[in-house]
């Protein structure tokens, strides 16, 4: 087969389209290497799109020229804002959305996508020279031969699917898994755990009465994800709420033995922060209910998700139990929930580029590397697969930082702690979360993805429109005095003065047209701006450790008074700089200023 890539993906999940699509764009000639064309960007779980701390995650892959933000605008039936009476730091958008529409929009994307390849097959044996690696084997013997692999296998990586006392190998309900590339993984030395996640049951929308059920409709005037949406113009579609009962938790209480995760059959770890309903059950049991949000897969798909009763508990019994519960008490399952356990790479392996240490010429991204949810994968994708392209081209590869972005802060994280559970993002994981925030990605991102040539000049002309416009804005504040003699910026910063009162009523602001994107940020830069300088002086500091690059291979023998445990962890984990090191696990601030002296000499 074809030798001529430069970067070959593996895997056409969330992560995998982004990582594709950006080394494509980036006039590198690509393959993916799928299972099932017509799975491309499939959602596994909900078909809903960002929420808490992962909405910052998908407005950042946008503003880099990423699919996920302008795909969930194409496919999206619901779009809510969260976190509005809180502060801008944690604001995230959300949207639910048409699950069918969704992969029909990222399979396209692919398939039209000029120098990316897609290929049919099973990556069963990455082929390798030593201990770099130059493409992979499929399984009806075909080699693919690229430059850089990247792996993003998703829950398909020796995959197994329980519900009850049914087990079956598998990465997705009714797909087959990829075991075979996790012998050839451990062949080339890699480390490898295991994680669990789960999906509930899906429930015929004809069997259900929402008239018993609170509607949860979307917001009045939905913002899109995407920085290049100019406007959503959509019918939205309500989800509905419900909650269990004690009734419900006396049934899966009964039951709970019949769990594969109880039994001891699944070894991996599953996700703390989403437990299953048999989790919540037996390990909260002082709680007498739980809340449970019915979300459509579709605008006619006729199916439900119902969003906070995953389960691997046996089909009948979950048709028991869900049927104790107001709105459900007729309801029938489409099929029933399960647990997926997966191989992942000990993130300890990973570099601050998404290379895996240790064997030339691989990447990865995604549930691979012990992470969470679609918007984590695709975060992770983008970057692997501008990298990938990069490195075989000989150029320096791309490192954000914990100060530049969301994505910055989820790689490091990974790569400096061993994650015992699936990954997943959380504003409070941020530091810099104030001047992270979702409304400002493009203004942080853009410029970058341009630079890279991801986002094309009228995208970039926007963002700089933009910039100009909130810079505008700020100075009419600051130059307009009230009769009082302060200035306007200076009134705006009261908690109860809102910037739309003044645009309606000082005649100084009143031939100003703005979008509500610019009125939002204005009003978060100005009233927040004592905190956000206090972070951009932070941010300063971390920034001249982060670029100090460190050579790989440098001899840290040669640093006499670095500590014996720093000697061998630096050694083993071979950062990438110092803002890195720094973070390493028995790295004291002493080794840090020692090495800094060394490098800078």
């Amino acid at each position: 087969m074809d030798s001529g890539y430069e970067v070959l993906v593996i895997g056409g999940g969330h992560a995998g389209v982004e990582a594709a699509l950006a080394a494509a764009r980036l006039g590198g000639r690509t393959a993916c290497v799928v299972l099932d064309p017509d799975a491309v960007g499939r959602m596994s779980c909900n078909p809903a799109i960002g929420g808490l701390a992962k909405g910052q995650l998908v407005r950042e892959v946008d503003a880099l020229g990423g699919e996920m933000g302008l795909a969930t605008d194409a496919a999206g039936i619901q779009f809510r804002m969260l976190n509005t009476k809180k502060g801008p730091a944690v604001r995230s958008p959300r949207a639910q959305c048409d699950r069918v529409a969704y992969n029909r929009y990222m399979a396209a994307r692919v398939a039209d996508q000029p120098g990316l390849d897609t290929i049919r097959g099973e990556a069963v044996e990455l082929l390798a020279d030593g201990r770099r690696v130059c493409g992979v084997r499929l399984a009806d013997g075909r080699e693919v031969h690229a430059a850089r692999v990247v792996l993003t296998t998703g829950t398909f990586l020796g995959g197994r699917l329980f519900a009850g006392a049914w087990e079956a190998p598998g990465g997705r309900f009714g797909e087959a898994g990829a075991s075979a590339l996790s012998d050839s993984l451990r062949r080339l030395g890699l480390r490898l755990g295991r994680h669990k996640t789960g999906t509930p049951p899906r429930l015929l929308a004809a069997s259900i009465d929402f008239d018993a059920l609170l509607p949860q409709p979307g917001d009045p005037a939905p913002q899109p994800f995407s920085f290049r949406t100019a406007r959503l113009d959509v019918a939205q579609v309500d989800c509905h709420i419900t909650r269990t009962n004690p009734r419900t938790h006396a049934i899966i209480a009964a039951h709970a033995h019949l769990s594969p995760m109880w039994q001891g059959r699944i070894v991996g770890v599953g996700p703390r922060y989403c437990p299953s309903v048999e989790d919540k059950v037996m390990r909260f049991a002082d709680q007498p209910s739980h809340q449970i949000f019915l979300e459509p897969e579709g605008r006619d798909s006729g199916e439900i998700y119902p969003n906070g009763v995953s389960t691997s508990l046996p089909p009948e019994v979950q048709l028991e139990f869900l049927r104790t519960i107001d709105g459900l008490q007729g309801v029938e399952m489409a099929r029933p929930g399960y647990a997926v356990e997966y191989d992942f790479l000990c993130t300890d392996q990973l570099r601050a580029d998404l290379r895996v240490g240790g064997v030339e010429g691989l990447f990865a991204a995604g549930q691979i590397n012990g992470t969470s949810g679609y918007e984590e994968a695709a975060a992770q994708g983008l970057i692997a697969g501008v990298n990938a392209l990069r490195a075989s081209r000989g150029e320096p590869t791309l490192v954000l930082d914990r100060a530049s972005s969301y994505i910055g802060v989820m790689i490091d994280d990974l790569c400096r702690v061993h994650p015992e559970e699936p990954y997943r993002m959380f504003t409070s994981r941020a530091e810099f979360r104030l001047l992270l925030r979702s409304d400002n990605a493009d203004r942080r991102l853009s410029p970058l993805g341009h630079r890279l040539g991801l986002l094309d000049a009228a995208a970039a002309a926007a963002v700089a429109a933009k910039e100009a416009s909130i810079r505008a804005v700020r100075a009419q504040l600051e130059n307009t005095r009230t009769v009082a003699g302060r200035s306007l910026a200076e009134l705006l910063r009261r908690p109860e003065v809102e910037l739309a009162q003044l645009l309606a009523s000082e005649p100084a602001l009143a031939d100003l047209a703005l979008t509500p994107q610019v009125v939002a940020e204005v009003e978060a830069e100005v009233k927040y701006e004592g905190y956000i300088r206090r972070q951009a002086r932070e941010v300063e500091k971390l920034q001249r450790m982060h670029d100090s690059r460190i050579p790989q291979q440098f001899d840290y023998r040669r640093v006499a008074a670095l500590s014996a445990e720093a000697r061998e962890r630096l050694t083993a984990r071979r950062p990438m700089t110092l803002g890195e090191a720094a973070r390493i696990p028995g790295v004291r601030a002493a080794d840090i200023n020692l090495l800094l002296a060394v490098l800078h000499h």
